[in-house]
């Protein structure tokens, strides 16, 4: 009766990169691949729009996340734990549920 409220797209991307950005293991967001696409970097701060891909479903919001991880690190390990902490900060931020956070890991790199 008061109205609605939209959560954008832009929001969940940000809230969704800095929260994976942060878990052990990930490097960084990487650029979502499309047809004939190169990976060109790794994404820092504000490109975090660039590497998440978020969208409104039938049961929900839906967050995709494309990932630069460490090399020697468990990947179904940090998969899991990216997961769990992006799905866990959306949700507390928006008080919305998200119907499926799904992690792409594209590269690979070496600590120095």
């Amino acid at each position: 009766p008061y109205g609605g409220i939209d959560i954008s797209l832009d929001a969940i991307a940000s809230i969704a990169g800095s929260a994976a950005s942060e878990c052990y293991g990930v490097l960084g967001l990487l650029p979502r691949p499309g047809l004939g696409d190169v990976i060109q970097g790794v994404l820092r701060g504000d490109d975090y729009g660039k590497g998440v891909y978020a969208r409104k479903g039938k049961k929900g919001f839906e967050v995709d996340l494309y990932l630069c991880c460490a090399y020697g690190v468990k990947l179904s390990e940090v998969s899991a734990e990216v997961q769990k902490r992006v799905k866990y900060e959306l949700e507390k931020t928006f008080n919305v549920n998200f119907a499926a956070v799904n992690v792409y890991v594209l590269d690979i790199q070496e600590v120095n």
